[in-house]
């Protein structure tokens, strides 16, 4: 072979180098960023689940104005997104999410908090 074949093979190992690299990271990328919304519309869905308890009278298995005593349903505190808590006070319930991707530190996983009040989602935090 000549020196300019064996050249141009080795700018072609670079360039598919290069190339697998780069998909590597994108994917890395929109895995984490995807774990992150599904972590986010998981806690709406608790949230509005937890605004139904509030607005339910008592007799009817509700909270009858209140969020005392609403807890995550079975079975909604794990999925294959992340796992789900619940710190629940008379006026608000604050959900945390722990994704199962490595967030934007590269070391830590994405966490989502979420303050539901009586009528709206009150505040959320993404970490990571």
């Amino acid at each position: 072979m000549g020196q300019q074949q064996l050249l141009l093979i080795v700018l072609g190992v670079i360039i598919v180098g290069i190339a697998v690299v780069v998909g590597i990271n994108l994917f890395s990328a929109n895995s984490s960023s995807s774990n992150r919304d599904a972590i986010v519309t998981h806690l709406l869905t608790l949230g509005s689940n937890a605004q139904l308890y509030y607005r339910k009278p008592v007799p009817l298995g509700g909270g009858g104005i209140t969020f005392t005593n609403w807890t995550i349903p079975a079975g909604l505190s794990s999925n294959a997104n992340g796992t789900f808590t619940a710190t629940v006070t008379a006026t608000s319930v604050t959900l945390v999410g722990v994704g199962t991707q490595t967030g934007n530190d590269g070391s830590t996983n994405v966490k989502v908090t979420m303050v539901i009040g009586p009528y709206a989602v009150t505040s959320t935090t993404i970490n990571n």
